[in-house]
């Protein structure tokens, strides 16, 4: 058994166009390499950095994403590299271990479907486009159907007439009941 610590930088963005690693990036690696019966037993982490676009609200964002690695990489020859096809299991090459490949699929298992900024990001205004974040939770805009425009103005009008009519009917309240009294 070794143990093998060491820092390689991305040889490309590994990932998606809206998330992934991007190329050059430092990935540190922490990994355990055991020999047994049909190969070597690749097991540990590779912690990296994340960057990509918030699916929400678009804005850029990075963290760090740590990827946890278990991998057979069967010896030629053995009774694991004869049952299997080609791509179900890597192989020892010259004595060699690739990672590149190993590291591109469990980042592709790793990114999240929808990533995001925040886990509670609002995402952008449907109207406006101005981020909800930055909007605040009164932001609001009065979406009127144009089939309904004359309506609008036609319920202004009433309810200032039900306002002009109750101010009136207060006034005649008022003077009915003061000449009650007198």
């Amino acid at each position: 058994m070794r143990e093998l610590r060491r820092t390689m930088n991305a040889p490309g963005k590994i990932g998606l166009d809206l998330v992934g690693i991007p190329a050059g990036a430092e990935l540190e690696m922490d990994l355990t390499l055991q020999a047994v019966s049909e190969g070597v037993l690749v097991t540990g982490t590779v912690v990296g950095p994340l960057e990509g676009e918030c699916s929400r609200c678009l804005e850029p964002f990075s963290e760090e994403i740590e990827l946890q690695l278990t991998e057979l990489f069967a010896y030629p020859d053995s009774a694991t590299e004869q049952t299997t096809e080609e791509d179900e299991i890597h192989r020892l090459v010259d004595d060699m271990i690739d990672l590149e490949s190993v590291i591109i699929d469990a980042v592709g298992l790793e990114l999240p479907l929808q990533p995001l900024c925040e886990p509670d990001c609002a995402g952008l205004c449907p109207e406006c486009g101005v981020r909800m974040a930055i909007a605040g939770s009164d932001h609001k805009h009065e979406i009127l159907d144009p089939r309904w425009a004359g309506l609008a103005n036609f319920a202004a009008d009433t309810a200032a007439e039900s306002d002009v009519d109750s101010s009136l009917a207060s006034r005649n309240g008022s003077a009915s009941s003061t000449t009650e009294e007198s």
